[in-house]
């Protein structure tokens, strides 16, 4: 399963440091073939489970008639014009400032999940709420079913709104998870949670373009 994590496209790797040392060798969960760090990776959208995949087993499986699996692309966006303001960020009924949504094929909706302590949490969603978000940023509507997420950041007055893989929200869960003490999560927690958006903010104009390459 996938474990968070320099160069282009390589943000397994620049992630790493945040999460957990390195691993010696890393393997396809589908093959068992040794993979490298910048490898791709699966989604089962029944159970939400992410796999990490060799570039074969990405490719073989992301076709099956079935759908069970879906690749999940590269890249982020940054939206920038993104509108979001507080009263209708009240009514999505999140209980913190950080989140992350996406349309699940397998329960035919949208999925709001927050980063806790104890790994993602679902929240109950607004359904007319957030359709009234889609109305206000149609962009909302042309996200990939699955594999593609909006994360929010507004923790402290931030304004982060990206277009991202699923994967990079459950390594930013995974970061949260190792990182956090106590109550409040402590300096540590919340200085790898920065260091996380301020690599966001970077990797945009270096990245692969949209979509694998």
């Amino acid at each position: 399963m996938i474990s968070a994590g320099v160069g282009a496209g390589n943000w397994v790797a620049a992630l790493r440091r945040f999460v957990q040392p390195p691993a010696v060798i890393e393997h396809c969960e589908l093959c068992d073939q040794p993979i490298a760090a910048d490898h791709d990776h699966l989604i089962e959208p029944d159970t939400r489970q992410l796999l990490c995949a060799c570039r074969a087993c990405a490719l073989l499986f992301a076709d099956r008639v079935d759908g069970r699996y879906r690749t999940v692309p590269r890249g982020v966006r940054r939206q920038d014009d993104f509108v979001l303001d507080d009263g209708a960020w009240a009514d999505l009924r999140l209980p913190i400032d950080m989140a992350f949504f996406y349309y699940s094929s397998a329960e035919a909706r949208v999925v709001a999940m927050y980063p806790s302590p104890a790994g993602a949490t679902e929240s109950l969603l607004d359904l007319a709420a957030w359709q009234r978000l889609v109305e206000r940023n149609p962009a909302l509507a042309g996200f990939a079913p699955d594999v593609e997420a909006l994360l929010v950041n507004r923790v402290n007055g931030a304004c982060d709104y990206y277009r991202v893989p699923i994967d990079h929200c459950y390594a930013l869960v995974g970061l949260i998870r190792q990182r956090w003490r106590g109550l409040s999560g402590g300096s540590e927690a919340w200085q790898a949670i920065g260091e996380f958006f301020d690599w966001l903010r970077r990797e945009p104009a270096s990245l692969r373009e949209w979509g694998h390459v």
